[in-house]
């Protein structure tokens, strides 16, 4: 490298060694700035890198951020207690603070309380809120002896009858809040009124013959279905009339799509759970609102632990019948002393390789199945995605920050998503979700948008990717450029890449943006 001196400025000509610019500025005294990030993606990740460390300027970027999908969210604990009691307000309901829920007339009974009078007495509207939530769990708040998985699932109890009065409106604030945060699809985990007579037929019925006892049901399954897709007409319509989607003037709220995982209850006896599970594969194959099956309810409850394997089998045996069927399982929502070890060692295998899971919510316990690196190596392959909830599980399951698996599956190439769980329970939103994944995981930029890029990839939604393998890879070849007539007509055919398309338009357009 040569050095010479013209007019007070040092002009550099390189030779082979190739000696930065940086090294010669320090030979020089001076200092010089680094170069200019070259792309509109390049600039975003650095000014990221400029905010990790401030969770406010953090959120400040991270509410505006694309985040695709939202694929783990249960419809009614997607509410927040505050909805919850002016839905009872408005309807003149009366309440019990403890127990906490709904509560017969007369309001004035000892005990009890108007709804509509909740506002003029916060000492037990904060503490209905509380019985419907886990607020304040993280901060330390609420009773010390109380657990926060107990916390969290007795919550149902209390606010299920008001939540179930309201499925339109249920829909509609899920999707108001998820468009708020910047999440352009959504899956709502979520059950049928029509239930009830599958599970009066079956009882507590054998199931040593799931040939049997499915042929006993399944006469009564397109039933069901009608009734199931009646349910759902009404809250489609009510979530629409809200939003005012079809008026001149939709909310935002519109844009964002919903479909639905239909969810069976795995503390059921036997029978009803193998019931619930029929109906969710016959309404996913008749109806196209409904996208996956799924089984849920505490798995550390000693009816879950006990029937865990059969509960796998009865899916496998469906999933034989209904092939095309996807299944998203909660499996692995379990650590270290809430179960005893032997039930932390096959909960994921099972969803895996039993019944055929293509997703996985939670997966907590990974690192303690039976040869998880070969698990872990079988879920790469084959691109079987896990839903990671990091509120949830910390609040639950005390999981949180360098305890959380989120980066082992990362290492092992797993594909992970981001999703809220129960929202309105945990008291979180999307955005507080990659702002956890910041600032606990230590993720940046780039790995958010691999993440919202893959909530659209692994969702199951209808028709081909916009991309050829991994989402952010190459493209297909019709859309190899967006704006063309040729990927229009492909986009038109293919639900799931014409949401990817407009994920990557939104992110061109949120890159393009001062952030200074």
């Amino acid at each position: 490298m040569n050095v010479r001196w013209n007019g007070g400025r040092a002009r550099m000509r390189f030779g082979a060694a190739g000696v930065g610019l940086v090294l010669v500025a320090a030979m020089l005294g001076g200092a010089t700035p680094p170069p200019e990030p070259a792309t509109a993606e390049a600039r975003t990740a650095a000014y990221f890198d400029r905010i990790a460390d401030s969770p406010p300027r953090l959120r400040l970027f991270l509410q505006t951020m694309p985040k695709g999908g939202d694929l783990h969210n249960h419809a009614g604990g997607a509410i927040y207690a505050e909805d919850m009691l002016g839905w009872a307000a408005a309807e003149g309901l009366c309440l019990s603070v403890n127990p906490a829920g709904l509560a017969p007339a007369p309001c004035d009974a000892p005990g009890r309380i108007s709804a509509a009078t909740l506002v003029q007495d916060y000492p037990r509207y904060a503490a209905l809120v509380d019985a419907f939530s886990t607020r304040g769990f993280e901060a330390g708040t609420g009773d010390p002896q109380v657990s926060g998985y107990d916390r969290f699932f007795s919550t149902f109890d209390a606010f299920w009858p008001i939540v179930a009065r309201h499925g339109g409106k249920v829909m509609a604030i899920a999707r108001q809040q998820a468009a708020a945060d910047g999440v352009s699809y959504g899956e709502l985990s979520t059950g049928s009124a029509a239930t009830q007579p599958l599970l009066a037929k079956v009882g507590d019925g054998d199931v040593q013959d799931l040939a049997a006892l499915y042929d006993r049901i399944a006469p009564e399954l397109p039933a069901a279905v009608r009734a199931t897709r009646a349910q759902y007409d009404g809250y489609d319509a009510e979530m629409a009339a809200i939003d005012g989607c079809r008026t001149a003037m939709p909310k935002p709220a519109c844009a964002t799509e919903i479909r639905y995982q239909f969810a069976a209850l795995r503390t059921r006896p036997p029978a009803q759970v193998f019931a619930e599970l029929a109906l969710g594969f016959a309404l996913v194959q008749g109806d196209p609102r409904f996208v996956a099956v799924n089984i849920v309810a505490p798995e550390h409850h000693p009816v879950a632990l006990r029937d865990y394997a059969l509960h796998m089998r009865m899916l496998r045996f469906l999933k034989d019948r209904f092939p095309a069927i996807p299944l998203s399982l909660h499996a692995g929502e379990l650590t270290l002393g809430l179960v005893p070890p032997r039930d932390l060692r096959f909960h994921i295998r099972d969803a895996v390789v039993v019944a055929g899971a293509r997703r996985i919510g939670h997966g907590i316990d990974i690192p303690y199945e039976t040869d998880a690196r070969a698990l872990l190596a079988r879920m790469a392959r084959e691109q079987v995605a896990v839903e990671i909830n990091l509120t949830s599980n910390a609040v639950i399951l005390g999981v949180k920050g360098r305890d959380h698996p989120l980066s082992l599956y990362r290492q092992a190439g797993v594909p992970v998503v981001l999703s809220t769980d129960d929202e309105g329970v945990s008291r979180t939103d999307m955005t507080n979700e990659y702002l956890r994944a910041v600032t606990e995981q230590k993720l940046r930029y780039r790995d958010l948008k691999q993440i919202a890029r893959d909530s659209l990839h692994y969702a199951f939604l209808p028709g081909a990717s916009l991309w050829q393998d991994r989402a952010g890879g190459p493209r297909v070849a019709a859309c190899r450029v967006l704006d063309t007539a040729a990927c229009r007509t492909f986009l038109a055919t293919h639900a799931k890449a014409r949401l990817e398309a407009r994920l990557e338009r939104d992110f061109d357009r949120f890159e393009r943006q001062s952030f200074d």
